[in-house]
């Protein structure tokens, strides 16, 4: 959809019900559609009714009641919008996802160390950057979070026991599990698409290498086995293969091994240095990462289909830490252009940068599924 800016409409009288609507002025305008909707209060809450007209005609294309809280009306708002994107268009909407992100906004310091780092907690917010939220209150360092399919638990790891080990906190129960258990260093979980299993880092046998677990933390299985250092693994959208890092050819670089453990393969792409591989999911068949371009990094994609790479960001900071919208079609990111680095989100098309984050240095984003 091309939004018509408020300021061009801003003459048009306002409807004043759901059958009263200026359609001759919107016409004068070029506008297709128009969106008209009412909020009334009732014993219970609020009730709250929408129309999508088509101007040309007068005819509604779309219509619907909502009812409940009027606690949250934003929710309302959201739903609208994800619903009048799925019915007209067959796309799934991204008004009511998540964004979770890693934060030092706090200003808190990591007791017992003898130099002077800054906690990092888990913060989630709205796919805007509203209603920020924090996860976590560990006074250490708590990273890499990564969102559950069904958007209710988050992954990520913890250094609360010293070494670095995964927690998922499932945020609507309240409730903690740890998935490693490990006296060694376990980090940056990544969730299957059906939400059985978790990827991993881990150097439980030695070096850093690539794992997957069951959700509970039980059958464990080794994926690679090379003596330079495996991480920093991704999902494909079947769950069948798992793209990952490693430098076992010189600098770091982009590997694909089945979710089985077989058919290793390098992914043709002539980057230098690559990092932080997230895989889109259907029905693009694209891996974006962040490159390093210069003294930082900027967000490149692979098309798989085509072996082909291009740029989503051009060395404006550096751009690091990729991460797939539900349906494929925005990115979020991380970014220190503004100074601080902040979160972003980005058109898969590279158009429409939006800063989403203010507070702090934020870092390594996951959008919700």
């Amino acid at each position: 959809f091309a939004m018509i800016p408020r300021d061009t409409y801003a003459t048009i009288p306002a409807a004043t019900s759901l059958t009263d609507v200026a359609f001759d002025r919107w016409r004068e305008l070029g506008a297709d559609g128009v969106v008209i909707g009412t909020v009334q209060k009732d014993t219970t809450g609020i009730r709250v009714q929408v129309r999508l007209f088509k101007v040309s005609t007068r005819q509604s294309a779309f219509g619907k009641e909502y009812s409940g809280s009027a606690a949250n009306p934003r929710l309302y708002a959201h739903t609208i919008s994800d619903e009048i994107h799925q019915q007209q268009r067959a796309l799934r909407g991204v008004a009511r996802t998540k964004l979770v992100f890693e934060s030092d906004r706090d200003g808190e310091r990591i007791k017992g160390t003898v130099e002077q780092r800054s906690v990092k907690e888990i913060y989630y917010s709205d796919y805007d950057g509203e209603n920020q939220k924090r996860v976590t209150i560990d006074r250490t360092l708590s990273i890499t979070p990564t969102w559950s399919p069904d958007g209710r638990s988050i992954a990520y790891t913890s250094y609360r026991r010293g070494l670095p080990n995964i927690f998922i906190s499932n945020i609507f129960q309240g409730t903690l599990e740890e998935l490693t258990k490990k006296a060694e260093s376990n980090y940056l979980p990544q969730w299957s698409p059906d939400g059985t299993r978790l990827c991993f880092m881990s150097n439980r046998d030695g070096n850093p290498e690539i794992y997957v677990a069951n959700r509970d933390g039980t059958n464990v299985r080794r994926l690679t086995n090379h003596p330079t250092a495996d991480t920093t693994c991704t999902w494909s959208p079947s769950g069948t293969q798992i793209a990952f890092v490693s430098d076992r050819t010189g600098l770091p670089q982009l590997y694909v091994v089945g979710a089985d453990g077989l058919g290793l393969h390098k992914l043709p792409i002539s980057e230098s240095y690559c990092d932080r591989p997230t895989w889109s999911p259907a029905p693009y068949n694209e891996i974006a990462f962040a490159s390093r371009s210069g003294p930082g990094f900027d967000i490149k994609v692979f098309d798989v289909a085509t072996n082909s790479v291009h740029a989503l960001t051009f060395g404006e900071g550096s751009n690091e830490s990729p991460s797939w919208a539900a349906n494929g079609r925005h990115l979020a990111f991380a970014s220190n252009r503004a100074g601080k680095y902040q979160i972003f989100t980005v058109g898969r098309d590279g158009k429409n940068v939006r800063q989403i984050t203010k507070s702090g240095n934020n870092y390594k984003p996951d959008w919700s599924k």
